[in-house]
This record gives structure tokens, sequence and C-alpha cells, in this order.
């Protein structure tokens, strides 16, 4: 889509806008009739967008009595703008005006306007939206390319989790990192099972036993000159392309959405694409290690013993606890980067999903209150929402074997927290777990999320980096 930045508007372009009472309606048409109109549809429903015609050209408006300027006004905006791109979807429009737009008014119609057509034969017009073009006035040039990059790696997280695993295996995940460090600018290495072997990544080796296809350990790191950190910023992210629960077997209906079992990855590799793309003064490094998670071949069992690359032994006793294990060999692997603060994003537990639903992130850790402070702030600013879960160690009780150091689950109870506490035995840094189970996929379409991968993380990791520049 093309944002422009001009008042060069096509003839018949539409004209669209959130008014804080009727009386504003005269920003968007002159029209006595469309007024009249308008204000007929705001006392029967009181809400909503309504629309008009204007010498032959449709005009929406919304009465919205809400401040933008506050995260829960700025989300109403949002909410507003993806309703308008659903209408502008039904119209076939191709293009829209919005004057004097609030930016979350534009960001929630930019990430209204994706659909994952990839694998349609024939791209049929209900399934690809109309809208190519915005135009916009009185913006700032920096702001609007700020937005567009935004949403632009949201899109590419989403598309990457709604590619099926015979379309982006693991190896196919550490390509699209490439390519878009080529792209963007920043350093990538993919590290192939051999080395991987060399690093003694257990829990990585273990969990693609069943698999046929190699595991990946793929390096992203994006250290610009005038970075403000010493120490970097670690990003890490589960990047099981596809969980069927290995022996540990899934029931088919949990099974269909398991390719988004990477939307950790996926957002991290979006996360250190923005990062590059808005020339942020952050020293950041992203983590994924990749692989799929099947019952064939030499599958590793329930009961099995792996070894970690940090010495560790874990006591597997159910196949599907796996993002865990490739997470510890990642979380342990970052402590050679001294880090200043690692966050790992993992659809982790069934756990998360059940406690908050897709309404929020669960989150926990050992940062600072400072780190936290900013973090939730960032939740709250992209609506991207953060649940802080205890993180007290009487939770590392549940996690004792009688055959090894750990095992991989902790029973019933506390599953998410007794996660977290699993991977915060492989750190030694301040440190953030979140688990995204519940937002990561959406079943329908939801808002500004289409059906499928929703990009949960990256907008949060942008403005949590974006206040970390100072």
């Amino acid at each position: 889509m093309k944002i422009h930045l001009d008042t060069r508007i096509p003839a018949g372009t539409p004209r669209a806008g959130v008014l804080a009472s009727a009386d504003a309606a005269t920003a968007l048409t002159t029209s006595a009739a469309a007024q009249a109109s308008w204000n007929a549809f705001w006392a029967r429903s009181g809400k909503g967008w309504c629309t008009a015609t204007d010498d032959g050209t449709d005009a929406y408006a919304n009465l919205l009595p809400a401040d933008p300027n506050t995260p829960e006004g700025a989300e109403k905006y949002r909410q507003a703008g993806a309703a308008l791109a659903k209408l502008l979807h039904a119209a076939r429009h191709t293009g829209v005006s919005l004057p004097n737009a609030h930016p979350a008014l534009v960001e929630g119609l930019l990430l209204a306007n994706y659909r994952y057509t990839d694998q349609f034969a024939q791209k049929k017009a209900e399934n690809t939206p109309s809208l190519n073009a915005v135009y916009l006035e009185g913006w700032k040039a920096s702001d609007l390319r700020a937005l567009e990059i935004r949403v632009e790696c949201v899109f590419l997280a989403r598309t990457l989790i709604n590619h099926p695993v015979n379309v982006l295996n693991a190896q196919g995940l550490a390509q699209a990192a490439a390519d878009a460090g080529k792209e963007y600018g920043f350093h990538v290495e993919v590290f192939n099972k051999k080395k991987i072997e060399s690093l003694k990544m257990g829990g990585l080796l273990g969990v693609n036993w069943g698999s046929l296809d190699e595991p990946t350990f793929t390096v992203l790191e994006y250290k610009p000159a005038n970075a403000v950190n010493a120490q970097p910023y670690v990003l890490v992210g589960k990047g099981v392309v596809y969980d069927t629960g290995g022996l540990s077997l899934k029931p088919t209906n949990s099974m269909d959405t398991m390719k988004s079992d990477m939307s950790g990855a996926a957002a991290v590799l979006g996360a250190v694409s923005g990062a590059a793309r808005l020339g942020l003064p952050v020293h950041v490094v992203g983590l994924i290690p990749a692989t799929d998670n099947r019952p064939g071949g030499n599958a590793v069992t329930p009961g099995d013993v792996l070894t970690m690359s940090d010495g560790t032994t874990v006591e597997v006793l159910n196949t599907d606890a796996e993002g865990r294990l490739i997470l510890a060999d990642a979380l342990h692997y970052a402590k050679r980067y001294n880090p200043q603060l690692v966050i790992d994003l993992a659809t982790l537990t069934g756990a998360a999903a059940r406690a908050i639903g897709h309404y929020a992130t669960v989150a926990m850790g050992t940062a600072s209150e400072e780190v936290w402070s900013d973090l939730l702030a960032s939740g709250s600013r992209t609506h991207e929402r953060l649940v802080r879960f205890p993180f007290w160690d009487d939770y590392n009780e549940l996690l004792k074997s009688t055959v090894a150091d750990l095992k991989n689950i902790g029973g019933a109870d506390a599953g998410a927290i007794t996660a977290g506490k699993f991977l915060e035995h492989f750190t030694d840094y301040p440190y953030v777990h979140l688990d995204i189970a519940g937002p990561a996929f959406a079943d329908k379409p939801m808002g500004y999320w289409s059906a499928g991968g929703t990009g949960i993380g990256v907008r949060l990791l942008l403005d949590f980096l974006s206040t970390r520049t100072a």
C-alpha cells in the first residue's frame, strides 16, 4: 500500500474521519444533506461509521468522543480504523483521504488491510484487500515512514506465521531471516546441524530427532555505530515451525493451527528488522532456535534424559513441552553477549492462553522494576498488553526430577509459571519471559487482526526499544 503525504487527491477518492462531536462534521463535508444523514444515524445508534454521498464522492464519519492521546482512546481509534478498512473493502474502494487523522486511526486502518493470499491459485477480489492508497495531510514525512515500517514489520511476522510448514520449515525460516538482514542492513548467521552439535545444544537436537528436516539456530545482530547501550538487548524467539506434540501427540483439533508455534521467532525477526529500518540507536541481538516437533524416526520419548548446552540434564516427561527445551539452549547461548536484558517470546503453554485468553500476553521474569515499568507502558501504548505473573522460587519445587537435574513439566498447577521458571534456570542476566500463546493466532478476524498470525510482539518490542534510546 502507498501512503501519500500531500493534498493531490484523485477525484472521487472517499474521505473519512473521526469526529469528537457532530458539530465537527464540516471538516469532512459542507453538504447539509450529508450532515443531516449522519446526525440521524448517530441519533439512532450513537456510534460507528456512517456514510453519505457528497457531490458523488463517498464520505465516512465516526462520532467517537474519546481522547486518542490516552492508551484507551488510542485503541478505540485503532479499532475505528479497522472498521473503516472493512467498509472500504466492501465498497471496493482503492484509496481513501484521511484529513487531520490521528496516527492511531491510520495504524488501525493499515493493520486491518492485510490478507494472507500466498497459497491461492487465483486471488479472488474478496480475498484481496482493495485499498492500496491512503492520502494524509499535516504529517511529518519521518512520522509517516516510521508508521509504515512498524506496520510492514508486523506484516512480515504475520506472513511467516501463516506459511504452512511445507512452505516454511526451519531452513526456510533461517533463509527468511538472512533475506531480511540483507535487505535491511543487519548481520545474520545461520548455524547448521553440525554447528549446533558442536555447541552441544541437546534441547534443540533432541526435539529435532523425530524430524526429517535438520534444525537451525539463527543469530541476528543489529549494531549501529551510534548505539547507546554497551550491552545488547537480546531477543529470543521460539521457532517451532510445526508442533505435532511429538510422541505426546496432540489431538487433531489442537494441531490444526500449530504452524503458528514459531510466532515468537517471527516477532523477533519483525522487531530486529524494524529496529534496523527505523535506525534505532540500540544494539539488538536476536536468537532463533528452529525445528519442527514430530513423532517420526528416533523421536524423543517420555522418560528420555537430554543434556542441555550448559550441562543441565532434563528428564522429558512430555514431548509436547518442547518449546522450553529449544529455548533453554538459546538462553544459555545469550550469556556470551553479557546482555543488558534478555526477552524471550514463545507460544509456550496452553495454561497461559487459558488464564487470560487472547486479550494479553502472560509476562514474568527477573528484570528490574524500571524495565517492567517501561515494558508494561509499551504494552499499554500499543495495546499489546502484558499481565505480570508471580515468579517465586517456590515454583522450582515442581520441576524437581528423581532422575535428572530438572524435568520439563511441572504438573497440572501453575503451568505457565513453571515453564518460565524452567527457562530461568538457563539465565544469569536480567530476564523477561513473554508467553504469547493466547494472542499469537486468531481463528477469525478480530478488529485489526486478520484471521491467522497476528504478529503480536512486534509493535510492543519496537515501542519498548524506542524508549531505551536515551
